[in-house]
Parts: C-alpha cells; structure tokens; sequence
C-alpha cells in the first residue's frame, strides 16, 4: 500500500504560517521566514530558547503542515551513534555466517555479503537522508549529547550523508528538513552553528499565548483563558528554578476548565490547589504562598490594560 503523496512545497513564508496554524502551531513572521528558507536552500535550522518555548513543537507541526513523517532523535549525555545512525545487525550476520559453515560455496563471498544495507540497522539519522519520502529530523536538545558526537553529525548537516567505514558514503535519497534543537545548556561549536540557519525562539507575547491557548483549548471561556495567561506571564518573573512553559500554561487552562472555572478562582487557597500544573520543583511550590497568588492574580488588569483582555464584564477579548 503506497502511502498519500506529500502537498506541494509552501511557495512563500505567509503559506507556510498559515499551514502551521491549521497544524496547531502559530508562528510568528520570524519562525515561518526561517522554516521557508531552511526548505528552500536545503539548510538545517537551529531553535534556541529556554526549555518550555515551544521548540518541540515547531518540529512536530512543521511536520503535520509538510505531509511529512516525524523521525525524533532525543539527545542525551553518551549518545552514540549505534543509537543515533546506525549499528550492524549482529544477529542476522551471526545467521549468516552459520548459514555459510553449512554450505562452503557461499564461504567465499561472505565477508562483502555481511557488510552491506542489507545488515544495517538505521536509526533515526539514517533513516531521515535514507527515506524515499522527505521527512522532518528533529534532533532534540543537541546541547545534552557530548561534543563528539555533535561533530560527527557536521557531515550529515554539511552534505546530507553518513559515512561508514565498512561500506563507504551513504548519499541522501531524500533531503529532510532538519530541525536542532538547544536549552543552551552549553556553548555549541561554530561549526555546527556556521551549517545552520538559526532562531532564537523566547516565551510568546501575551497576546500570542493567548491565541495558542484559544486555539489548543477552545473549550475554555474566554475570561478564563485571558486571566490564565496574564498570571503566567507574571508568574515569569518570578525567581523560579523552573520557569512554566507553554505546556504549562495549556495544562493550567485544561485543569482549570475541568473544575468547572471560567474565570481565575478568587479564593486563593483554590487558586494555590492547581498550582501543581506551572509548578515543578519543591523549592518553586515552597515560595508559592496565598499573598503571592493573590500578586500575581493582579496580571490580568495589565493585560486590560495593553487592550488585550475582556473587561470583568465579560466582554470578548480582542484578537491579536
């Protein structure tokens, strides 16, 4: 069974935007000017932000907008590349060979018989340039893996190939769009970043926040959505060891419609009992006290303010 043809290429930044949206992500003018040219000159792109922007989740839309499958590479410290681009397949070389001391006609021809794609077991590096389909590659958190291993990915990023020794220069059948993504947990190398197009990608503004809220959560009133994410965006400036994302903030929304609110509650011992959603560490929940979530409920009359969010009358927000 062939699987559907992929849509045809975005023909400028603004179709690509919309595709994202209809995707479930809103970008911004930068991000879909970044992701049409990383199609257009074949270049990979690298996303830097804070953990929780959204970094993720660009890769996974841009694959939903593409037509294109998703093949994820989540780097961690000792990544190598038996995990990350390829690995014999010992097992089926070991049958082989056990095949071959049965019969000495095939003995002569085992050696080049064992080393070839056929015994390869692609990992998520090779299978992106491999794939007769153009995919997306998302290579997660590149900042976590260790310094050799993000120089041996320059050839792929460079050339959209993989070298192994055993068989030689395996070429790209297809060229994927390749999406690194990095916390900034460390300083990336000039070469990785000179093969990239890159983006910085920080917190959305509020009103952008508020329309990925709208859009992901659109069973919540719209009080509740504008008040929610006003809080957040205070609760951001807060001395916190783990600054909410936008998942949080999603989550909070979700928790927040499943009790029944549609507004903030003005209680704020039952605001404090749903802090568990923008919450994650024991030394942030510790500081979180009444008086500060009574502080921090305030954010919605600066968002009344910046003409962003319904009055308490229940009026609708304006769009952004």
């Amino acid at each position: 069974m062939t699987s559907a043809p992929s849509p045809a290429a975005p023909a400028n930044p603004g179709e690509l935007r919309q595709r994202l949206f209809e995707a479930g992500y809103i970008a911004d003018d930068a991000l879909a000017n970044v992701l049409w040219m990383a199609l257009r000159l074949e270049r990979p792109v690298l996303l830097e932000g804070e953990a929780g922007v959204g970094k993720t989740a660009i890769a996974s839309a841009a694959a939903r907008a593409l037509g294109r499958p998703l093949l994820r590479l989540q780097c961690y410290e000792g990544l190598d590349l038996g995990q990350a681009v390829y690995e014999w397949n010992y097992s089926r070389q070991l049958l082989e060979i056990r095949l071959a001391d049965a019969d000495a006609a095939d003995r002569g021809h085992l050696r080049e018989h064992l080393f070839t794609e056929e015994f390869l077991l692609q990992r998520p590096v090779l299978q992106a340039i491999r794939s007769p389909q153009p995919a997306v590659l998302l290579i997660d958190e590149i900042d976590r893996a260790d310094e050799a291993f993000e120089a041996f990915l320059l050839e792929t990023l460079a050339e959209f190939q993989v070298s192994i020794p055993e068989i030689g220069t395996l070429q790209a059948v297809s060229r994927p769009l390749v999406v690194l993504t990095s916390n900034s947990t460390r300083d990336l190398s000039d070469a990785l970043r000179r093969r990239c197009l890159y983006q910085f990608v920080d917190y959305p503004e509020l009103g952008r926040e508020m329309d990925i809220v709208r859009r992901l959560v659109p069973q919540a009133a719209e009080r509740l959505v504008s008040e929610a994410v006003a809080f957040v965006h205070r609760l951001r400036r807060e001395d916190l060891d783990k600054t909410p994302g936008v998942a949080e903030t999603l989550d909070w929304v979700r928790m927040l419609f499943e009790l029944g609110h549609e507004c903030l509650p003005e209680e704020a011992a039952t605001l404090l009992g749903t802090m568990s959603a923008l919450l994650k560490t024991r030394a942030d929940a510790f500081q979180m006290n009444e008086d500060l979530v009574r502080r921090l409920a305030g954010g919605r009359r600066v968002a009344e303010d910046a003409g962003v969010v319904a009055p308490a009358d229940g009026a609708r927000a304006a769009r952004v």
